[in-house]
């Protein structure tokens, strides 16, 4: 199914617009990717301009970085413990931007968007 970005034929009130022209390819967009802990798996797309998009479907290992010693490990996720934009989206075991996950290390919080950029990157959370 495809998703449009384009204007909608409403406005914030109610009322209606009526739009004076049609649909373009270029306001299409994707449904959503969520990505979930489990055996690395990426999903390559094309996007506008030739370009491709690395997707990250599931996601095993992140990359934690340790704001003292300034030294980044790749280290296991082991559950996803809080996602302050959505509590749904923590009991689902999905990351995002944001997302606080159990590392190997300790409490890391996610600084990269996994759908977008494939990879896990993420800061350890100081006690």
């Amino acid at each position: 199914m495809a998703i449009w970005h384009g204007k909608t034929g409403k406005k914030v009130t109610g009322g209606k617009i009526i739009l004076t022209r049609k649909k373009r390819k270029y306001e299409l967009g994707s449904s959503p990717l969520h990505t979930r802990i489990g055996k690395e798996r990426r999903i390559i797309k094309k996007v506008k301009g030739g370009k491709i998009k690395i997707k990250a479907s599931f996601a095993e290992f992140a990359s934690v970085v340790d704001p003292k010693t300034n030294q980044t490990k790749k280290v296991k996720i082991l559950e996803v413990i809080k996602t302050p934009s959505n509590p749904h989206l923590a009991r689902r075991n999905i990351i995002t931007k944001g997302t606080i996950i159990k590392t190997e290390l300790g409490e890391a919080r996610v600084t990269s968007r996994p759908s977008q950029h494939g990879m896990v990157n993420s800061v350890l959370i100081e006690k």
